[in-house]
């Protein structure tokens, strides 16, 4: 391996190829501008597209990577992000982010929907105006930092899925611990999925912006209960954790009240969770049901959310939409449900963690039992 290095560092070409990355990094007065990380990501990129061409071009093995590294560290002994797992990172990053045609189709989507929210967050109007991919896309990859980069590029599946969380981490103000928690979810499968009526009940936009709001599955992690529980005990945990599950429902969800009262005709009823949602322009009923969802649910819920129209809802909000939240559902009853129903509704299913009763709990064996019994089979197994 050493004899390998030997031959790389001597050869003219590498330290004529080393010269001018040294005199790119030093042009960049590379001190200041890796505090800002537009300039950080540019850098990134053009290291990873440096070692895939030498790689590809001069048939250099991976294992120059680590003479690089030493190189660049000697020269810019001030300097982080030069290790050989960083630089091997940025030939990562490089590769999974240069899919041009991708890249194009995205910009051809948005160049059709000039006034798209995704256009106010990834791409600005001078970017897709005049698109020139090797120049841009480090520009827009900047958006977010690097150490959430590495979480997009290591762990999602692809070039859609990592922009999806891209826009995201921009418009909200995702952290990389909670962009992480949200790739682990697999919010991009789950977003927008849940089944709705709303083609049929809201008008256009409003109606796909709508369904984009909603996921199928909701995952309240965050949710441990022991068995047996009750539709409130769930409700109640939701509230106690109503950060995390604001978190969970998406940007935009504003809490306004549990068991929510409304009068009718004389008779009480309450809405299990009754939200605002800024962005909608609307109220948002959320009934939860820890059952299968059956087709009466619906008729309830469109019950619900015509008093909420009627008694709440203020000239200038939108129609309230319903969610209901059920721990399973057969998709084609869901579907028949909701066909002919006036109400914009959605179902999704949910799920936690569910902890075992403290009875049985006590019957099983502890850790250190288990260890004790295993302990003593390898003991006779040896003797």
């Amino acid at each position: 391996m050493s004899q390998h290095h030997d031959l790389i560092q001597q050869s003219t070409e590498y330290r004529h190829w080393l010269l001018d990355v040294k005199s790119k990094i030093a042009g960049t007065q590379i001190k200041a501008a890796l505090l800002v990380n537009h300039e950080l990501i540019r850098l990134y990129w053009y290291l990873g597209q440096q070692i895939v061409s030498k790689q590809t071009e001069a048939k250099w093995g991976s294992s120059f990577i680590d003479q690089f590294s030493k190189d660049l560290k000697a020269d810019f002994p001030g300097v982080g992000g030069f290790s050989a797992k960083n630089l091997r990172y940025c030939r990562a990053f490089y590769q999974f982010y240069n899919q041009p045609s991708i890249w194009q189709q995205a910009v051809a989507k948005l160049k059709q929907q000039p006034n798209s929210q995704e256009s106010n967050t990834l791409f600005d109007d001078t970017l897709i105006a005049s698109l020139q991919l090797d120049e841009c896309v480090p520009q827009l990859l900047g958006r977010i930092p690097w150490g959430h980069h590495i979480q997009l590029f290591t762990k999602v599946q692809s070039l859609d899925e990592a922009l999806f969380y891209i826009q995201n981490t921009i418009s909200s103000h995702w952290s990389r611990d909670f962009l992480a928690l949200q790739i682990k979810s697999k919010l991009y499968q789950r977003d927008g999925k849940a089944i709705t009526n709303f083609k049929h009940t809201l008008p256009e936009p409003f109606s796909d912006l709508a369904q984009q709001t909603l996921k199928d599955p909701y995952v309240f992690d965050f949710l441990t209960l022991t068995q047996p529980f009750r539709e409130r005990d769930i409700e109640n945990q939701l509230v106690e954790h109503i950060t995390r599950f604001l978190l969970e429902l998406g940007k935009g969800f504003a809490f306004m009240g549990r068991q929510y009262h409304l009068l009718i005709a004389g008779n009480d009823y309450y809405l299990d969770l009754l939200f605002y949602h800024a962005v909608l322009k609307c109220y948002v009923v959320i009934e939860l049901k820890n059952t299968k969802f059956i087709p009466e649910y619906a008729g309830k819920m469109n019950f619900y959310l015509s008093a909420v129209d009627t008694l709440i809802k203020r000239d200038d909000d939108k129609p309230t939409i319903g969610i209901l939240l059920c721990r399973e559902k057969n998709s084609i009853e869901v579907e028949f449900a909701l066909r002919d129903m006036n109400k914009p509704m959605g179902v999704s299913e949910f799920s936690f963690t569910e902890v075992l009763p403290s009875e049985l709990k006590s019957s099983l064996p502890t850790i250190e039992e288990i260890e004790r019994e295993f302990s003593n089979t390898v003991g006779d197994v040896d003797e």
